[in-house]
């Protein structure tokens, strides 16, 4: 069992930036592929980026170039840089672990909403 728990979010006015923390407690946090999705009211949840244990990346377009996922093992925790935020940004941003060997082992933090405005 994992448990996340987003944080990070908030109100800030077009081309701002927040950074996103996902904390991970449990399990052994680098037996996860993480990843953050968002949900804009009356839309599905989509993939914004994911990042394996080793680092490596993937992004969706709308994001490439201003966002930037990280993690830190030691920490337990994964990261969302946000730059140049745009209104159509605005969403519950959520936080997601998928076991590596188990890919059924899935666990969604609670979200946090991120608000772009000005």
């Amino acid at each position: 069992q994992v448990q996340l728990v987003e944080s990070g979010g908030g109100l800030v006015q077009p081309g701002g930036s927040l950074r996103l923390s996902c904390s991970a407690s449990g399990s052994t946090f680098s037996n996860y592929y993480m990843g953050w999705y968002r949900q804009a009211p009356g839309k599905q949840r989509d993939l914004v980026a994911a990042i394996t244990s080793g680092g490596s990346t993937n992004y969706a377009d709308s994001v490439k170039g201003r966002f930037t996922i990280s993690r830190d093992n030691a920490k337990n925790t994964v990261y969302l840089q946000m730059n140049s935020l745009q209104p159509e940004d605005t969403a519950v941003y959520y936080c997601k672990a998928v076991h590596l060997l188990v890919p059924s082992k899935i666990y969604w933090g609670q979200g946090t909403q991120v608000t772009v405005s000005s």
